[in-house]
């Protein structure tokens, strides 16, 4: 049943960007919180400008939210230039922690861990890389930063800056949507997903993975 409170809100809107490039993404190797902490490549950063230039011309966005890892601060840092907004950094929205998978692509990990690989397939609560964070983890703190982006920013849309974890996580919640959804998901570097959030505390994935601002990169 709706409150007159809810219904009198309005939406809040999170889009929702992966960091640019890296020099171990276009390898798919693992990169979480726990590992070196790359900084964006060249493309990357010409992916950042592309993210920028777009968001700018929308003219929409009124926030910008980032996690605190170098390869997302500087995506947002480049995006928040041409928006002309300051960047506000939140630990929650950090990429997952792999353990001593960190730098691995999931062919190695699978030869060289397959019973542990199958274990984390299956079930968010698994730990990987023996240290790791599991999803289940992740998808507590995921939530928390979302909530806390909601009460600050109601009514506004607000570009959050993280990682493919974290990323999966928001819109797999907002979908209602079974864990193991998080390996169907393909979030691109440097993409725009966007998710709505509405008075009556329902929500609605608007837009996943899109890349057309990057088309004159390739």
């Amino acid at each position: 049943m709706r409150t007159d409170s809810e219904t009198s809100r309005g939406t809040t809107t999170l889009v929702l960007l992966r960091h640019g490039e890296t020099a171990l993404t276009p390898e798919k190797r693992l990169s979480g919180s726990g590992g070196s902490d790359p900084a964006l490549s060249e493309t990357g950063r010409r992916q950042a400008e592309a993210v920028g230039r777009t968001l700018a011309a929308h003219g929409t966005v009124r926030a910008v939210v980032s996690s605190p890892l170098r390869r997302a601060r500087q995506t947002a840092e480049t995006a928040a230039r041409r928006l002309g907004l300051e960047v506000h950094v939140d630990d929650g929205l950090r990429e997952a922690d792999f353990g001593t998978w960190e730098g691995l692509t999931f062919a190695e990990v699978r030869e060289r861990h397959p019973h542990e690989m199958a274990a984390w397939l299956a079930s968010p609560a698994a730990v990987p890389g023996g240290t790791g964070e599991r999803f289940t983890a992740v998808a507590r703190r995921a939530a928390r930063s979302r909530d806390r982006l909601l009460a600050r920013y109601e009514g506004q849309t607000v570009l959050v800056v993280s990682h493919v974890v974290v990323l999966r996580t928001l819109i797999r919640l907002a979908l209602g949507a079974p864990p193991a959804s998080l390996f169907r998901m393909e979030l691109s570097a440097a993409s725009l997903s966007a998710v709505a959030y509405h008075g009556d505390g329902t929500a609605t994935v608007r837009k996943l993975n899109d890349t057309s601002h990057l088309a004159d990169l390739r």
